[in-house]
Formats: structure tokens, C-alpha cells, sequence
């Protein structure tokens, strides 16, 4: 399981995240997601420790508190849901479903 780590700074590294976890417990990896196409920090991450007391310890710890000027919110990462092959979470056909749409 890993933490939710959100509303961090763009200017944020992993090794300035690594080091405020840290002060919890053993940290294993630190992930910080960026946009595809312009290549900047989506202003989250994620972080796992190596226990559950650990990651608890540093939420408890963290949620709420500000850091490099922003307040964050930290918290246990929920389990991606796989939405490929969607846009925008519609139904529809392929087509886009315009067929019956009279102007």
C-alpha cells in the first residue's frame, strides 16, 4: 500500500519528499507523476513506507500540515480503477452517438 501525497508544490523533488517521510520510518519509493504532455509535476505523489504503523505515523502527521507554502493532503492511495478505452466516461458508439441528433 502507499500514501497519497496531494496540493504539493511544482517545485517539489523526490528528494525533498523522501526527506520529510523519512522522519516517519523507512521510506521505499517516492513517485511523482507528471502531465504527458508538457512534462511538468501534476502536484501529487505518492509514497511507500516500508509498515502500515509507518504510513499511519505519517499521515497522521502530515495531513493538513503546510510545507513549501501549501497545506497538504495525505492519505492511503486508493487502488487505481482502470477507465481506458473511455472519454469522458459516457456511452455511446464510436461515432460519438450523433446520428439521431436533428438540428
Amino acid at each position: 500500500m502507499s500514501i497519497y501525497v496531494g496540493n504539493l508544490s511544482y517545485e517539489v523533488t523526490e528528494e525533498n519528499l523522501n526527506a520529510v517521510f523519512q522522519e516517519y520510518g523507512t521510506v521505499k519509493r517516492v513517485q511523482l507523476p507528471t502531465d504527458r504532455e508538457t512534462g511538468r509535476l501534476r502536484g501529487f505523489g505518492f509514497v511507500e513506507m516500508s509498515t502500515e504503523a509507518e504510513e499511519a505515523a505519517a499521515i497522521e502527521a502530515l495531513d493538513g500540515a503546510e510545507w513549501m507554502g501549501r497545506d497538504l493532503k495525505v492519505n492511503k492511495a486508493k487502488p487505481r480503477e482502470n477507465n481506458r478505452g473511455s472519454f469522458g466516461g459516457g456511452g455511446g458508439d464510436r461515432r460519438g452517438n450523433f446520428r439521431n441528433n436533428r438540428y
